[in-house]
């Protein structure tokens, strides 16, 4: 099942919400608020102001969380949310108002373009939330199908909740009872895989610590969703994010940021405009000359196609400059050091990492980012996913032309245990803690090692 799927809204709505209303603030301020032959004039200053409102609506959205609803969201919240938002961008078109007297913006128009935004909003935000849930009930699509791990008063009325609110999108499959050792977690385990269960919801008082850690592993490694039901465990040591479904509290166990849909529309606007720029400024020109190069030296293609495993789990066709002779273990061995496969040139720009350039084509594709975890041939992740305790994680994301275990010191060549375990780590690191920051602080990392050279890029 696809991430898109498991996600508690469709992955398309909110950047859709974004493009509707910054359509809504500035259509209404082209309509009733600059609609004047001064404004026209100052043509200029209306664009700026245009800029400093998509920009302020943006920010400020990002900081109230604006487009944080999901299916479990009461209404109440909702408007809590717009209220927020709304005064806070009243204080925004204000402050542009101080700053900037030539477009000369008074208080009065200024309150009445809010009220009108905010009700041509509220209006379109409720919409959506209600005809998703009417979708839900009369169509029985956008579900997530749930399992629930320990029985007791607080599984029953979550239990009752999922059950009696179909609106809400979630399908309750089974609750399983470890009471008296009615249930054995294997038969959870193997219920859960068969059946496509989404979510796993665990009721800490119901399991002891030793099974925790293997559910904790086990969603881990089979890319589920797990949350839990909150008591006094040591669970509570652990990064944890509460949510209210009714006025039931879940912990979350894994806080991902590029699940947040500004991130996700930060992150994959950095990766197109960066992207682009290598394109257009060195593949444009390099392209060739590699080409010429790998043709004098040996025959068979300038690129390089493989299949990795990327977001989710799914397929895709990773490039890259052919740097080896053409062979037939080229998609199941790596290249080793004074590997007799890797040619003359290709020896050169895989040392320079020159040989990972038309891995861009795949950033701007969508199939990969600038930076992430560093995608794997489909028999090693297979195997590595069957060995390595969290391996699966990685897949969270999308997979990155660099990654924060490769300016550490992992990368290349996977000589023990010990090498893809740290690799993971480091994985796992960059997944719960991105920034946009440490995304720059990578690829300034990753130059300045392929500048220099590194003991592992053979």
């Amino acid at each position: 099942m696809s991430r898109l799927s498991q996600r508690g809204y469709s992955g398309y709505l909110r950047p859709i919400s974004y493009l509707i209303d910054l359509s809504i603030i500035n259509g209404v301020a082209y309509l009733f608020l600059l609609k004047s032959e001064m404004h026209i004039i100052n043509s200029d200053g209306t664009l700026v102001f245009y800029v400093f409102i998509s920009l302020g609506w943006v920010l400020l959205s990002t900081y109230t969380k604006f487009y944080n609803v999901y299916r479990y969201t009461r209404q109440v919240d909702i408007l809590s949310l717009i209220l927020k938002q709304s005064i806070l961008f009243l204080l925004f078109v204000f402050a542009f108002s101080g700053l900037y007297h030539e477009l000369k913006i008074y208080p009065r128009p200024i309150v009445k373009y809010t009220i009108l935004c905010f009700s041509l909003i509220t209006v379109f935000k409720l919409a959506v939330y209600y005809l998703l849930r009417k979708y839900r009930v009369s169509f029985g699509r956008n579900y997530r199908k749930t399992v629930i791990l320990g029985l007791n008063k607080k599984t029953g009325a979550l239990e009752n909740f999922f059950n009696d609110s179909p609106h809400y999108g979630y399908l309750h499959k089974r609750t399983f009872n470890f009471k008296n050792k009615e249930e054995r977690l294997d038969e959870c385990f193997n219920y859960i895989l068969s059946e496509r269960i989404d979510e796993i919801y665990c009721s800490i008082s119901e399991l002891t610590n030793s099974q925790i850690a293997d559910i904790v592993d086990f969603a881990d490694n089979n890319l589920k969703i797990l949350k839990f039901i909150p008591d006094s465990k040591e669970i509570y040591s652990k990064r944890l994010r509460y949510e209210y479904y009714d006025y039931i509290p879940v912990l979350t166990l894994r806080t991902i940021p590029l699940e947040d849909s500004a991130n996700m529309v930060i992150k994959r606007g950095f990766d197109i405009l960066f992207s682009s720029i290598v394109i257009v400024f060195i593949l444009s020109w390099l392209t060739p000359l590699i080409a010429i190069f790998i043709k004098l030296e040996s025959k068979g293609p300038v690129f390089f196609k493989q299949s990795r495993n990327g977001f989710n789990y799914r397929e895709f066709d990773c490039y890259k400059f052919r740097s080896m002779t053409p062979n037939k273990d080229a998609n199941l061995y790596q290249a080793t050091r004074d590997d007799q496969r890797v040619t003359k040139v290709g020896r050169f720009i895989r040392k320079t990492s020159i040989d990972e350039l038309p891995q861009f084509f795949n950033v701007l594709f969508g199939d990969m980012s600038v930076v992430g975890p560093r995608p794997h041939m489909v028999s090693h992740t297979n195997m590595y996913a069957k060995k390595i305790d969290k391996f699966m994680v990685r897949h969270f994301v999308k997979p990155g032309i660099t990654g924060l275990a490769q300016v550490s010191g992992f990368r290349g060549e996977v000589e023990s245990d010990k090498d893809i375990i740290g690799r993971v780590k480091y994985d796992i690191f960059y997944i719960e803690n991105w920034s946009l920051l440490l995304d720059i602080k990578i690829i300034a990392q990753t130059f300045v090692n392929a500048i220099r050279g590194e003991d592992k890029a053979y």
